[in-house]
């Protein structure tokens, strides 16, 4: 097994919620990939309240999901 060693600041310490001084690679993976879905899904909810989607109801976005598909079947 190979030791990688990697620097960080105190606040991405924090930001990461790392505990101890030592992760294993997969527990590295999910922490980076956790906070990488975090503000994936901060910049979704920003581009829907520009957009103004975030007003939508689960009804109205069923509506829209449908309207899509019915569109792509007609098409194809």
């Amino acid at each position: 097994m190979k030791t990688l060693s990697i620097s960080i600041s105190e606040a991405e310490y924090q930001t990461f919620g790392i505990k101890g001084d030592s992760l294993n690679f997969s527990d590295f993976l999910d922490l980076v990939s956790r906070e990488l879905t975090r503000q994936n899904l901060d910049k979704c909810v920003e581009l829907a309240e520009k957009h103004g989607l975030s007003a939508m109801t689960m009804e109205e976005i069923t509506d829209e999901v449908n309207a899509v598909r019915r569109d792509t079947k007609r098409r194809y």
